[in-house]
């Protein structure tokens, strides 16, 4: 095709154009500017003068059976994706949707972020020494894209070419318009291209050990039972801002039990010295012990801002017994959360309402309106009913009987083709309606609430039986999506962007591995994902947030359980952390990132 020479000089003014708005920056921000200045000193939640040593020993229920957390096969420890990796960026979480520099000492992007450039610290090596180079980012970029798991196919799909722009810079081109890529890419991590020569990289497990760049190596593992991460004493990265109050401790221990009552013990007994704890009424009522009293063992409230997700009993619609919407509002119906709320935490938790909720990505109350409307109607005739006008979770008397909220159930599931005959229900051909729960051994918590779920089940007139296996075959069965209903938990930021298609895109419904485990096939979702990622304003961005969360709410795919707004930690005195807390609490990048042990 020819082109005359105007044509041609408008090309080259637009690149021009490009490239003079574009320029290296410290840091990069979804909307507007970082927070942090060029020269800040550290992140604000983290104390720039914590003394480095001594040690954390974590517990985590279950078992592994690769070190390798960036491909789809084996069970990794997941704190290794974040503790023994490094990126290019690094997150703030006092700031959603905000960068800085770890690898890269800047990014650069044009006003349309059609590219992005990160040009490396000359000083970045390797654990073994060995400089971090361009060379070993784009092949870390290629493998994790193809042959990597697949929370990373999705970005690299949108990249129409990665190259070498200078000694230290790599540019990334996009074949798609989509505002978060920059970041996202930042956020990859950067593996050593010479220790995987020759190797299949998605097929490792145990036997290789990643080459990374980051402070901590793993130093010691017997597979099942513990992994231990050492700080390197020679880690490259000592001086960086963003690494200023990070990475403190000299050994971050990883011990695997079979259950949660194996590992409490484990806490009482001095072989762990932090444990986290979910259960309201344990907390109160067995956090009481010698170690507690004497004040060697501190418990620490940790208040946060970001949303609730979503956590609780999933439903696989993929399964044609719960591809009826009414099937799934009975079943929510018939779940009595105000007495299992009452019976498992003692003092009442707030319930889930959302999945964004506790933040202010949640939907609000009653009918959409305002731009949140006008992003939903043109999907009006495929919303599910309450997406438009306004869904609330059904709350029962909070009796054990719970009699209105099953009668409201049992009409529900009658428009639904399902009678109850005998006992039983059943649909016109004689079928009985019943379905698996699928469980996780050890999950204590998970199993009582089962237990009283599957009560109320019973009298509802569904067959119901509970399968429990160990992790790994658990891990194997929801990567195949083969479950009928199971425990699901997926956590959500303030910075919510592209992970929303893993979470509930079409593409993901059909991906084995992928953490869409419900099934969502939804146009609407899809759109609202899209105006997120591609609004032109924070407020935008919000209503689209807020709509994606009433789509997701009144589809009706989860039976929500209790969140908190805070956290509760119990960990030995030593153990430290700043008091000047991030919005996100105990989150990722928390602990251990940014506690010290003192005498």
């Amino acid at each position: 095709m020819r082109m005359n020479f105007f044509h041609v000089v408008s090309i080259v003014a637009g690149l021009s154009a490009a490239s003079v708005s574009a320029e290296p920056k410290h840091g990069i921000a979804m909307y507007g500017e970082p927070q942090l200045p060029p020269d800040f000193v550290s992140l604000p939640y983290a104390n720039p003068d914590a003394p480095k040593g001594g040690g954390i020993v974590q517990g985590e229920v279950g078992s592994f059976d690769s070190l390798n957390p960036h491909i789809l096969k084996g069970s990794v420890p997941w704190q290794l994706r974040f503790l023994a990796h490094e990126s290019l960026m690094g997150r703030s979480y006092d700031e959603p949707f905000t960068l800085y520099g770890v690898l890269a000492e800047s990014v650069e992007v044009p006003e349309d972020r059609s590219w992005v450039e990160f040009t490396l610290r000359a000083e970045a090596r390797f654990s073994d020494g060995a400089p971090v180079t361009v060379e070993d980012v784009i092949w870390s970029y290629e493998t994790l894209g193809t042959v990597g798991h697949p929370r990373y196919h999705g970005s690299w799909k949108k990249v129409a070419s990665a190259e070498q722009v200078g000694e230290r810079t790599v540019r990334f081109t996009f074949n798609t318009e989509d505002d978060e890529l920059p970041l996202i890419l930042g956020l990859r991590p950067i593996l050593k291209k010479a220790q995987w020569e020759g190797r299949d990289f998605a097929e490792s497990g145990i036997d290789i050990i990643p080459i990374s760049s980051a402070p901590y190596v793993i130093s010691d593992f017997d597979p099942g039972r513990y992994v231990v991460l050492t700080r390197n004493p020679d880690y490259w990265g000592a001086d960086v801002p963003f690494m200023q109050g990070r990475a403190n401790l000299d050994e971050i221990r990883m011990e695997f039990f079979a259950d949660g009552t194996a590992m409490f013990e484990a806490f009482k007994g001095g072989l762990l010295n932090t444990m986290r704890e979910t259960n309201v009424q344990k907390w109160d009522t067995q956090y009481a012990f010698p170690a507690v009293e004497r004040g060697d063992v501190l418990k620490s409230i940790i208040p946060h801002e970001r949303p609730s997700g979503i956590r609780g009993l999933v439903m696989n619609t993929r399964r044609e017994m719960f591809q009826d919407w009414r099937v799934r509002e009975a079943l929510i119906t018939a779940f009595n959360f105000e007495f299992i709320n009452t019976t498992i935490n003692g003092a009442p938790q707030p319930r889930i309402a959302s999945y964004f909720s506790n933040s202010i990505l949640g939907m609000s109350e009653g009918p959409a309106e305002g731009r949140v409307r006008e992003f939903l109607e043109p999907f009006a005739d495929a919303l599910y009913p309450g997406a438009l006008d306004g869904y609330a979770l059904p709350e029962g008397d909070g009796t054990e009987r719970n009699r209105a909220n099953l009668r409201a159930a049992l009409a529900l599931m009658e428009e639904a083709g399902w009678t109850l005959q005998d006992g039983v229900l059943k649909n016109a051909a004689g079928m009985t309606f019943g379905f698996d729960i699928l469980l996780q051994s050890g999950a204590t918590e998970t199993q009582q609430i089962v237990d009283l779920y599957a009560s109320a089940l019973e009298r509802l007139g569904a067959v119901v039986t509970v399968t429990t296996t160990d992790s790994a075959q658990f891990k194997e069965r929801t990567n195949a999506f083969d479950f009928d209903m199971t425990w699901y938990w997926r956590g959500l930021s303030l910075s919510p962007g592209n992970e929303q298609m893993l979470y509930w895109g079409s593409e993901a419904a059909e991906t084995e591995g992928s953490r869409n485990w419900m099934g969502v096939k939804s146009p609407a979702v899809e759109a609202m994902v899209n105006q997120m990622l591609n609004s032109a304003s924070r407020d935008d961005f919000l209503s689209a947030t807020r709509a994606l969360d009433r789509v997701l709410t009144s589809g009706r795919y989860v039976i929500p359980i209790w969140h908190s707004p805070i956290a509760r930690l119990a960990h030995v005195k030593e153990l430290r952390y700043p008091s000047t807390l991030p919005m996100y609490g105990d989150w990722i990048g928390f602990q251990p990132d940014v506690w010290w042990f003192e005498e």
